[in-house]
């Protein structure tokens, strides 16, 4: 079988994108950093989803001599002027502490809503990732990496609901819904979901590709 490092240790994430690639590419056989435990973190010093997404892809390939996909997602809250965006998986100050994430987020507003109690505060947000594909020295696209992008839309609410999902899941409702993210069945969040419609767009590339 063709074969496909996923540049994640994040088990919500890793499972959303081994669900999404067994219905579009059964032929794939998908690993993870989970099935790599000694190579190191990268570090994700880029600015933008794009530029870490673009270190994790190069790096990992580079370590493992495997095609690699990567992707950088992010929460962009227009009241907090776009925060906590590429930085929203350690915004309360740990990577992948997610209640505090979602606690330090309603915090924000309210406390926003609480100074302007004059005018409504937004509570718009989008859900937004950038996934990177990279090849390793030998493949014919080696030195080439392969950007898509995806945006999912909503608004915040005040309570956590829901089971499903991992990260802001809980407080989000995209637009057209009632339910949050995490209240979503896995098949109706890839179907709406910022990175499925990126998976979507990079498929046909990673199905040519490996």
């Amino acid at each position: 079988m063709r074969e496909l490092i996923l540049a994640s240790r994040n088990a919500g994430k890793i499972r959303e994108f081994k669900r999404m690639l067994a219905e579009m590419a059964s032929d794939i056989e998908v690993m993870s950093l989970l099935d790599f435990p000694d190579l190191p973190d990268v570090d994700e010093t880029g600015t933008t989803l794009q530029e870490n997404a673009e270190l994790k892809a190069v790096q990992i390939t580079e370590a493992t001599g495997k095609p690699c996909l990567a992707d950088d997602s992010g929460i962009f809250i227009d009241a907090l002027n776009g925060d906590p965006g590429v930085y929203s998986a350690r915004w309360a100050g740990t990577h992948g502490n997610d209640q505090a994430n979602n606690a330090k987020v309603l915090k924000q507003i309210h406390d926003l809503e609480a100074a302007h109690a004059d005018k409504k505060v937004s509570r718009a947000a989008q859900f937004r990732c950038v996934v990177a594909l990279a090849f390793p020295v030998g493949h014919p696209r080696a030195g080439d990496v392969h950007f898509e992008t995806g945006e999912m839309p909503g608004e915040i609410i005040d309570i956590a609901r829901g089971e499903h999902g991992f990260g802001y899941d809980p407080i989000f409702i995209p637009d057209g819904f009632t339910q949050t993210s995490a209240e979503l069945s896995a098949e109706e969040k890839d179907r709406i979901s910022h990175r499925g419609q990126a998976m979507r767009k990079i498929l046909p590339v990673l199905v040519a590709g490996l």
